[in-house]
């Protein structure tokens, strides 16, 4: 059976190094988007992957499909239309100056694809999961009626569908939106989400007043109460001491019990934006291959390490780079 991600494929440009924007005329260019992320992780794991997206016919969205195939997704579901890729800019932080994230999505091939375009009976054919995340509403009230199309699609199959709330506050700020509503609409069909106590404060319209464990515990307990089909929340809590020295710990809810990891300590990091779609790939990878909660929540959060070591937005690793993270020892590997 296969998993399929429906979201936009973007392109990433950075400045080399630690560099500020246009501090030299250079940018380097990843393929990025956070559902392909994902799916892409989860090919170079050995799971039978597809996404669905838009991309126009042109030298950019071509390059964005040459690279999901070369991590072993399929890309039939990807319509190739409209004239523009969505674009964002990443200037990595450096020391105690902040990563800075610059969006230029507006009027993108998938942005503008009605909703009417995507054929779900033949794009959820054989799936049995659906990946989606909040990025795709706050885009606009199109692609918002396009990601609850695709939830409505799936739930009406039986299709198990996972949500990553990946909250975008200035993508949601450019339009009249009611983000509570719309990803109310999307968790309601869920059975797995991706998300902390803050981003159910903001489904629920709610503080949660408890520290720690404690809060995370109200927040989800209070989740599963509002949310019938949630079975699962998976959450990392992150510790920021500097841009390059992170605390980061991975936890897994249930409605009977959960599982916590340990803090691991990530220092020298080369690239965190694309380590919460890592954490989201290691835990379904997990999950699917019928691991527990406690040995989800430990590759979800080796794969969220592992890539806080590489630049760009996706996940390059192999089960046995897992692994070997999980084996422990920093030394060379001959």
């Amino acid at each position: 059976m296969t998993f399929l991600a429906f979201g936009e494929l973007m392109l990433r440009l950075s400045p080399p190094g630690r560099e500020l924007l246009m501090q030299t005329p250079k940018l380097d260019v990843w393929i990025a988007g956070a559902e392909a992320n994902v799916a892409s992780a989860l090919a170079r794991l050995g799971h039978d992957v597809a996404v669905a997206s838009a991309v126009p016919d042109n030298d950019l969205g071509r390059a964005a499909l040459t690279s999901l195939r070369g991590s072993g997704v399929d890309t039939k579901g990807i319509l190739l239309r409209g004239e523009r890729m969505g674009l964002y800019f990443v200037t990595s932080g450096a020391g105690l100056r902040a990563t800075e994230v610059i969006y230029d999505r507006a009027y993108s091939s998938f942005a503008e694809t009605p909703t009417e375009a995507w054929d779900w009976d033949a794009l959820l054919d054989g799936v049995d999961r659906l990946h989606l995340s909040g990025i795709t509403p706050a885009l606009g009230p199109v692609p918002a009626a396009s990601a609850i199309a695709a939830a409505e699609a799936a739930a009406a199959k039986g299709i198990a569908i996972s949500f990553d709330g990946n909250w975008r506050g200035k993508l949601w700020e450019r339009w009249d939106s009611d983000p509570r509503r719309i990803l109310a609409q999307l968790v309601a069909h869920a059975d797995l989400m991706f998300g902390n106590h803050r981003d159910i404060a903001l489904l629920l319209d709610r503080d949660f007043g408890s520290d720690g464990e404690d809060r995370r515990r109200e927040a989800v307990d209070a989740a599963f109460a509002a949310f019938p089909k949630l079975q699962t929340i998976a959450s990392t809590a992150r510790h920021v001491e500097h841009v390059d020295l992170h605390r980061l710990s991975a936890r897994i809810d249930t409605r009977a019990g959960h599982a916590q990891t340990e803090e691991v300590v990530l220092a020298g990091i080369v690239d965190r934006i694309g380590g919460g779609d890592a954490f989201a790939a290691g835990v379904l990878h997990a999950l699917r291959r019928g691991g527990d909660i406690g040995e989800a929540a430990r590759t979800g959060l080796a794969l969220a390490a592992l890539k806080h070591s590489l630049p760009g937005d996706a996940s390059l690793f192999r089960q046995s780079d897992i692994d070997a993270y999980l084996a422990g020892g920093l030394d060379v590997r001959r």
